[in-house]
């Protein structure tokens, strides 16, 4: 799980950077003052749980089960929240927004919420 963990967080990391990077400048032309703020959000929550996720992978011990939710919490919650709403405004800028994307952000939101009440669970 602790590879997943970091296998993840690189990658997510990784994607941050290139995601912001494409959203300053490609996107920055393409998209109205809001679109742009909510593809940003969505940024900064994935480098933020990117980096909470290589910091898990180098601490939570292997195979105990909490560890393992924690991590797909995370996983999952970035997931559904970061690209729903790339997904959302990307189609949006082309008038053709994906509606069905909508009620996934807010599930997602709830995936990231997850894994820091498992954390905080694990240390009370």
């Amino acid at each position: 799980m602790n590879t997943i963990a970091l296998v993840f967080g690189a990658s997510f990391g990784t994607l941050s950077v290139i995601f912001g990077a494409f959203g300053a400048h490609l996107l920055k032309k393409k998209l109205t003052t809001t679109q742009l703020q909510s593809f940003e959000t969505g940024v900064k929550y994935q480098m933020y749980h990117a980096i909470v996720l290589v910091l898990l992978g180098f601490q939570l011990s292997k195979d105990i089960a909490i560890n393992n939710y924690i991590i797909w919490s995370f996983i999952v919650g970035v997931l559904l929240f970061s690209f729903s709403i790339y997904g959302l405004v990307i189609s949006s800028a082309q008038n053709k927004k994906l509606k069905f994307l909508g009620p996934v952000t807010p599930l997602g939101g709830l995936f990231l919420i997850l894994g820091w009440v498992l954390l905080l669970f694990k240390y009370l």
